[in-house]
């Protein structure tokens, strides 16, 4: 474990130590072939390799130690990198790292970093080098799910639950704190019964002895965190379910009608119905009313769901008919090409003996002449591909059309159901206020009214107005639901034709090109060929 860790520097010596004495290095791109030269193969290979031109997408290993850099910047370009050595500089902030999305190994150790940032997008970092830097918190490292190694040791972290933090890491095995401020007395103790996960610490074998009496002595402290991340992850499980629901049911296009929410933004905007469904005479009939409404949308919610699920299944079909299709085209064209190559790979070798410059220019030829053929086939395996995948796209569009044409109606039919509701509900509180009224003007009304409601019982037309402005704003909202389910159903749908149609241009041009290109290096290949004969 301790060969992870490499101490450069002793830990005394201020982090400014190179400010006064030499410029900051910038990484540009001449710094970065140098390191990659430098750290490349040797002899002919590295000769072949600077001739041929640095990728650095291919490189996969890289130090920039002791380079006195001040900014990480410019490593952008390295996306398949996997180890990468930034210790020794002047660093003074994590940035930049979003691009290397394989690192595995990073090494920001003896830098003036204060703070832990900038990590979120390395999810399969394994091992993070921290060590001697100015850091004063844990913190910004939720998504190193994968961190196997951690070296924190030499900063300037004052408290010692920090720690805390790290047990969220449930594959760290070795840890290094040593060397900061907190890190006193039978601080170790605390560490590992806090990470029960830790096989080493500070570059030494945790014992079991060891575990078993530090837990003993903070088991109260232990119980409670265990509680507190218990309830956390139960939270945390409640939100995920939420959140899998609500993708469900707005990919269902019912987003919005689950526990009678629709029912609920019926009166948003309605200041008087509320009030008068809470009239005496009201309240039964507004509490069936409700119960029938919510009712027709947890049906339309099952129907929907349903609905979902059958889409789903003639995609997942569709798909599958479709990569069928593909992979067999692809088979028989390889077979074709792997067929051709071995019998240009024949006839090269029969060249090769033949001084006759005639001969061989009867088997370049012959070549050329079996290389159209392959050319015509695979042209015309690529349009009888083409033909078939069009006319299975055909049947695909007309079975979703019919799929969504159905589930339009039906839902037609549930939003019809919602409106002679709010129609027989509208009718039981006109007749209710009416009569209501007809006893305030004769002065029979036993119950005295609230203040808000005597002030729409002045008159008759006072009630009726705010009755049917009641009525007239849920039907709208009813209507204006029903209109957003069916454009998002028919955009929904021409969008998915529209993509599988732009995805299949796409794939033609694609393949199209890809048999010329063929075509056209056995051709290149070949006219070599022929000037050397000449």
């Amino acid at each position: 474990i301790s060969l992870l860790y490499t101490i450069k520097f002793e830990p005394n010596e201020p982090m400014n130590r190179l400010y006064d004495t030499v410029e900051p290095t910038v990484i540009d791109e001449e710094l970065l072939k140098q390191c990659i030269e430098e750290q490349g193969p040797a002899n002919e290979a590295g000769r072949i390799a600077k001739k041929e031109g640095l990728d650095f997408s291919e490189v996969e290993s890289l130090r920039l130690d002791f380079k006195n850099i001040l900014k990480i910047d410019n490593v952008w370009f390295f996306t398949n990198l996997v180890k990468l050595n930034l210790d020794n500089n002047i660093i003074e902030k994590i940035q930049n790292l979003d691009s290397l999305i394989h690192l595995e190994w990073l090494d920001l150790s003896f830098n003036n970093i204060e703070k832990i940032e900038g990590l979120d997008k390395l999810v399969k970092l394994k091992d993070l080098t921290l060590y001697n830097n100015q850091i004063t918190v844990l913190e910004n490292m939720d998504k190193l799910v994968n961190l196997h190694v951690f070296s924190i040791g030499n900063n300037n972290l004052s408290q010692i639950d920090n720690v805390v933090y790290l047990r969220k890491f449930k594959e760290l095995q070795c840890l290094n704190v040593a060397g900061n401020p907190f890190a006193q007395g039978g601080y170790k103790s605390y560490v590992v019964a806090h990470l029960p996960a830790i096989t080493y610490l500070d570059f030494r074998l945790v014992s079991n002895q060891m575990r078993e009496e530090a837990i003993a002595q903070f088991q109260d402290a232990i119980d409670v965190i265990e509680h507190n991340e218990r309830d956390e992850q139960k939270k945390t499980e409640q939100e995920k379910a939420r959140l899998v629901q609500e993708k469900q049911l707005r990919e269902a296009f019912v987003d919005g009608f689950i526990n009678g929410q629709l029912f609920d933004d019926l009166f948003l905007e309605d200041a008087d119905g509320p009030k008068l469904n809470q009239l005496p005479q009201m309240v039964e009939s507004f509490d069936l009313y409700k119960s029938k409404f919510c009712k027709i949308c947890d049906e339309l919610i099952a129907f929907a769901l349903k609905e979902s699920e059958s889409r789903d299944l003639e995609k997942s079909l569709f798909n599958s008919a479709v990569n069928k299709a593909k992979d067999a085209d692809k088979a028989q064209g390889v077979n074709l090409i792997n067929d051709f190559l071995a019998y240009k790979k024949k006839v090269l070798t029969e060249m090769s003996q033949i001084s006759d410059a005639r001969v061989i220019d009867q088997k370049i030829s012959e070549l050329q002449e079996e290389l159209n053929t392959v050319w015509d086939t695979l042209m015309g395996y690529e349009l009888q591909l083409a033909e078939q995948l069009e006319e299975v796209n055909k049947d695909f569009e007309r079975t979703i059309s019919d799929m969504s044409g159905t589930f339009t109606e039906t839902v037609q039919n549930y939003f019809t159901q919602c409106r002679e509701l709010e129609l027989m509900h509208h009718d039981k509180l006109t007749e209710t206020a009416l009569l209501i009224m007809e006893k305030v003007v004769k002065n029979e009304l036993e119950e005295e009214l609230p203040e808000d409601l005597r002030l729409l019982f002045v008159d008759k037309d006072t009630i009726t107005n705010a009755v049917n402005t009641s009525h007239d704003l849920h039907n709208q909202r009813i209507d204006n639901k029903e209109d957003e389910i069916i454009t998002r159903v028919a955009n929904t749908k021409e969008s998915y034709n529209a993509r599988i149609q732009e995805g299949e241009v796409q794939r033609n041009r694609h393949r199209v090109a890809e048999i010329n290109h063929f075509l056209e290096n056995i051709r290149d290949e070949l006219e070599q060929y022929e000037n050397l004969d000449r």
